[in-house]
């Protein structure tokens, strides 16, 4: 008989789950409703619960922040109200059914600004600014006289020390409040392990806050690097390896400000990017599932 998933992670040391949620989902199911309910899966299974706003219909990353198709024509200042009042609602919504987040990402990916084009980057820092203090207001609002979630805020710069601080100097400058720095790292894309290491050493050293590589993945067979050089096997045992090896480099972050680690994603149906997740094309479990099992054992 299968295990569900939740239950096989729980069981292997993994604490957090990281739910995105879509205003109005143009072709997968995270709304209000399902991400609740998903919510509550996790909650009781006793994780901790990131929740992902992608402030889009659909998927919002570096390369594409599309304004839900209800604000699409707002002016800068409805917009601002508009992203208050969803998170605000969003965030009450899950405080009333018991499975308020612990942490709340106000974007995804957020190098390029968010809600294009109001507030796209670089030419808008004015406006990205305003909107990134409204979603933060608003999640403070949602959780009324709750403990309020922590606030992350996230980038696509794992291994990009200059682009990380072009980024987080500009945005201090606004005087944003935010908790936690969340880094996106897959190695095909974002350099090299030392280059993670040492943007880990500089955020730690400059912002002093805590940090998530809340995005990162290996494929446990062929995919990224067909035609290129692997820094470990696209294989089972070589995404194991991978995982072993970016867990160091963020325990290894000065002033314990190295907090965790997020993979995306573990339980990726039969598509293009399967090879990203912890099951095999059969469901059966890989062996990176395995890492974190010696820390959780007494």
């Amino acid at each position: 008989m299968a295990t569900p998933v939740l239950e096989i992670l729980k069981a292997h040391g993994y604490n957090w789950v990281r739910l995105r949620i879509f205003n109005s989902p143009i072709d997968l199911p995270n709304d209000l409703d399902y991400t609740i309910a998903s919510a509550k899966a996790a909650k009781k299974l006793g994780f901790h619960l990131l929740l992902d706003f992608h402030y889009s219909d659909t998927w919002a990353d570096p390369e594409k922040q599309f304004t839900p198709k209800a604000w699409v024509g707002l002016s800068h200042d409805q917009l601002v109200k508009a992203v208050f009042a969803y998170t605000r609602d969003t965030i009450a919504a899950f405080r009333s059914a018991n499975v308020l987040p612990d942490m709340v990402q106000v974007g995804n990916e957020v190098i390029s600004g968010m809600f294009w084009p109001d507030g796209r980057l670089p030419e808008n820092w004015d406006h990205f600014a305003a909107l990134l203090k409204a979603g933060i207001a608003g999640v403070a609002a949602g959780a009324g006289d709750a403990p309020h979630p922590r606030i992350m805020i996230h980038i696509d710069r794992g291994g990009d020390t200059e682009g990380t601080r072009y980024f987080f100097d500009k945005l201090n400058s606004y005087h944003v409040l935010y908790d936690v720095i969340g880094q996106s790292y897959y190695p095909w894309w974002h350099g090299s392990l030392n280059d993670l290491r040492e943007n880990l050493r500089f955020m730690a050293k400059t912002y002093k806050k805590d940090i998530f590589v809340v995005e990162t993945a290996y494929n446990w067979k062929p995919t990224e690097y067909i035609k290129k050089k692997a820094p470990f096997p696209e294989t089972p045992e070589g995404q194991k390896q991978f995982l072993e090896a970016v867990n160091r480099v963020v325990q290894e972050t000065p002033g314990g400000f190295g907090k965790g680690i997020f993979w995306w994603e573990p339980a990726v149906p039969a598509q293009p990017i399967s090879s990203r997740s912890f099951f095999d094309d059969s469901g059966n479990v890989l062996p990176v599932i395995t890492v974190f099992d010696k820390p959780t054992q007494k």
